[in-house]
Formats: C-alpha cells, structure tokens, sequence
C-alpha cells in the first residue's frame, strides 16, 4: 500500500456555527483527488486547516507523514489560489519565485505542463517577457496559468489547486487536467472546485455539503451513492440527467 501523502480524522471546525464536522479522508501519494460542494460547504477551510492556516478544534492532521504544523511540510506544498498574484518582472522572476534556482529548461517543463508554453512562447522575449503589477497585461485565464507553473516549478510533492482553474475554458481545463495525471507518483494533486468537470477524472472525489463529507468515491461512485454530487453535476450538465433518468427510470429534482 502506498503512503498517505495526507490523512484527516475526525476534523472538526467551529465559527460560531460548525465549519467542519467530523471531516476524514486519505489522500495516497501520487493520486489525483477533487474536492467539491457548493459555496459555504466547507472547502476553503479544509485547506487552510490543511496548511496548518487554521488550527482545528479537534481531530488530526498529517501531511507526508509528519504533523501538519511541521514548517518543513509547508515547503513540500504547492498551493495556487483562485487568484493569480503575479507581480511585475519577468516570467522567468515570477517562475523563479516559485524556486531561486529553477533552470529554464525545468521553467519551460512547468508551463508545458501548466498549459502555459504556448502563451510564454508568443510573448516578445519569451522568458524574459515583462509582466505588469498582477499580470494585467495578461488574460485571467494565462494568469491563472502562469501561477499554476509557478507552483510546478517547486516541484511540490503535494499540489494544491483552489479553484485556480475557475478561468481556464473546458478544452485547456482538460488538456490541464491530463498534464496533472501525467505527473504521476511525482506529485500528489489535490482539487478543489465548483466547477463538476474540473474534478471529474480524479482517482478520488470527496463532497462537501454544510461542514461534513456527504460522499467519497470516483465520479461514477457518486453518481450512484451521492445525492449532493447528483445535485451538482446535473445542474452543470442537464443533458447527463436526461441519459440517467433515462438509464435508471428514477427522477432527479432540478
């Protein structure tokens, strides 16, 4: 059995109302998990009790094997936020800021994988292109891109994306999403969206509804078993209510 790269036990949470509610998983090194559920489900805080931003009221934490609390952990983690914070310089300064000695040649592998190359590639200078303050001269969706090769170029043995593809279209999510699953047992990649087709090919799926894990398997698990994920990936996709209404002659609320 492979180690853990992350387990949770019995994660618990509390503002005022609960955040988390008795939130477990294991997350084996070199997978891919999603992590989904509506806004105010729960996900932000399990990162940031993930990233030991927060401390939990009660349960557990372990990161690589070690406490989450750990500040060597912290060095292992990759974390890309929704937005993209870009600062101005170079990309080669930005990329480096994900690592001081990065070579370009392990830039250049980061973007490709970020789906990023292309961009980088059409830019006067390539490397050496100047960004403005927060990349405006950029679209959201190269930005979020840029930062996503940011995080690769660390070489991160836990990557976490929170819901930093929010502005990428379908076909470059995809195409993102094979690269990840590329990665292999290099990096262990942890989703988190609202978006059902950015996580749907995870090797593990976990909903979040109101603080508390309400299902965990892959997607066709949790098309069964899980009425909150049937919620979400139906109002996303409405013609995939129409095949399984028909497929399994039960209704399924709008």
């Amino acid at each position: 059995m492979r180690e853990n790269a992350l387990e949770l036990h019995g994660v618990c949470k509390k503002y005022g109302g609960f955040a988390l509610r008795n939130v477990g998983f294991t997350l084996p090194r070199g997978t891919v998990m999603g992590l989904i559920g509506e806004n105010g489900a729960g996900k932000t805080t399990t990162i940031k009790a993930v990233l030991d931003l927060i401390r939990p009221d009660s349960g557990e934490i372990t990161v690589l094997g070690e406490h989450g609390s750990n500040p060597s952990v912290r060095e292992k983690i990759g974390v890309v936020p929704q937005k993209a914070a870009l600062f101005q310089g170079t990309i080669r300064e930005n990329l480096s800021w994900g690592r001081e000695d990065a070579t370009d040649e392990e830039m250049w592998e980061a973007l490709t994988t970020a789906q990023a190359r292309e961009i980088v590639e059409k830019k006067d200078g390539q490397l050496d292109f100047r960004l403005e303050q927060n990349g405006r001269n950029l679209s959201g969706g190269q930005r979020q891109r840029l930062t996503i090769a940011r995080a690769l170029v660390k070489k991160p043995e836990i990557l976490i994306l929170d819901d930093s593809a929010s502005a990428l279209d379908f076909a470059t999510d995809a195409a993102l999403r094979k690269s990840l699953h590329q990665l292999g047992g290099k990096t262990t990649t942890f989703l988190v969206s609202q978006r059902a087709a950015s996580i749907r090919q995870a090797d593990l799926i976990l909903v979040l509804d109101d603080g508390q894990l309400s299902g965990k398997g892959t997607h066709q698990e949790l098309i069964s078993t899980c009425k909150t994920y049937r919620e979400i990936f139906f109002s996303q996709f409405p013609e995939e209510r129409t095949k399984y209404e028909k497929a399994t002659g039960k209704e399924v609320l709008a």
